[in-house]
């Protein structure tokens, strides 16, 4: 129909009463061919033209009567349409919805934070170098009572090879147990540190919250 915009290919110009005036010359020129007298009449419609149709027009015009090609121009205004979206790939918006999951994820951690407690806690022996430096630590330990029970019944029953013996495995066995021990009190007070910082952090998040309310 008359009323709808040109097909936007190629340059588009904005009209002005100069260009308004030819079309409505050229709609009844009957120098014109029926279809550039259309072309004018459903141009004179259009608040844009495109300069293709427009100069096509022009140059079939009488020169006599048609206006100058300067002058015609004179006080239009270039129309550039914004081009299509790019439309994204399905690699591209998988790749977006990864990131903003990502996104999500850590904005949660830090929303509780200070309320759960923290994933990767420190356990005892949980690296290679920590369960080697402990072995060696139980050699050393019971190795050095072995020597001590051994020196010890050497001196009480007077050099009995089988005395002796029996003191270096006795001290061995003691000085285990002495480890065993304070293995246990190890373990026992890094629970009970874990324990008092989880405690302290939840009382401390929950009376943030409070304090806030009372200073409102």
């Amino acid at each position: 129909m008359g009323t709808d915009k040109p097909n936007r290919v190629g340059l588009i110009i904005s009209t002005t009463p100069l260009i308004r005036g030819f079309l409505s010359d050229a709609s009844k020129d009957a120098s014109l061919s029926d279809e550039l007298r259309q072309a004018s009449s459903d141009l004179l419609l259009q608040s844009e033209v495109p300069y293709a149709a427009l100069r096509a027009v022009w140059m079939s015009s009488d020169p006599s009567t048609r206006p100058d090609l300067t002058r015609l121009f004179s006080g239009t205004r270039f129309i550039f349409s914004s081009p299509k979206p790019r439309e994204k790939s399905e690699e591209l918006k998988a790749r977006l919805r990864k990131l903003e999951d990502l996104a999500e994820r850590k904005a949660y951690q830090e929303l509780v934070k200070d309320i759960a407690p923290p994933k990767d806690v420190p356990e005892p022996f949980s690296s290679y170098k920590d369960q080697l430096g402990f072995g060696l630590h139980v050699v050393v330990t019971m190795f050095t009572g072995y020597l001590l029970g051994y020196a010890a019944f050497r001196a009480l029953f007077n050099h009995s090879p089988a005395m002796n013996a029996a003191g270096g495995i006795l001290g061995l066995v003691g000085a285990m147990f002495v480890e065993t021990f304070l293995f246990i009190i190890r373990s026992s007070n890094a629970d009970t540190n874990r324990t008092k910082k989880f405690s302290q952090k939840s009382r401390s998040s929950f009376s943030t919250p409070s304090s806030a309310k009372k200073n409102q």
